[in-house]
């Protein structure tokens, strides 16, 4: 979810087609921008894709360069996801009271989403306002 370059209001980034990518470079395929509040549609199709890194200023999506819809300023950093199943992981990691691994976890293999997540998001200490800020998030929904 983003915000729409043209009217404010809450865009989707989708991909284009249904086709699966022959290379199975999900990263790649096409997609398209579509808000519902002003009718705007672009299609993305090029091969650069720029990831969002860090906390320290406001998200953008990967592909068109638009702010995310989904975030919000925390007094350590901005808290954003790109969908509502992103958000909702990082809610229910940062609620659990039991953080368990996974068995590879050890190994070198540090590759799972909530390992990735910054330091301030994943301490104990931290819970009740990131939880705060997710809920933030789901209010601006409502304005969407």
């Amino acid at each position: 979810m983003v915000r729409c370059p043209s009217c404010g209001k809450a865009a989707r980034v989708v991909p284009a087609s249904e086709d699966s990518d022959p290379d199975g470079r999900m990263l790649f395929r096409p997609r398209r921008l579509l808000c519902r509040g002003c009718g705007l549609s672009r299609v993305w199709s090029r091969r650069l894709v720029t990831l969002s890194r860090g906390t320290a200023q406001p998200a953008r999506d990967p592909y068109f360069g638009i702010p995310l819809w989904l975030q919000v300023e925390t007094r350590y950093g901005w808290l954003w996801a790109y969908n509502l199943e992103h958000l909702d992981l990082i809610r229910r990691f940062v609620q659990a009271s039991l953080r368990e691994r996974a068995p590879w976890y050890d190994s070198g293999q540090k590759m799972t989403l909530v390992a990735r997540l910054p330091a301030w998001i994943k301490r104990a200490k931290n819970r009740d306002e990131v939880l705060r800020a997710v809920s933030r998030i789901h209010a601006s929904l409502a304005t969407a």
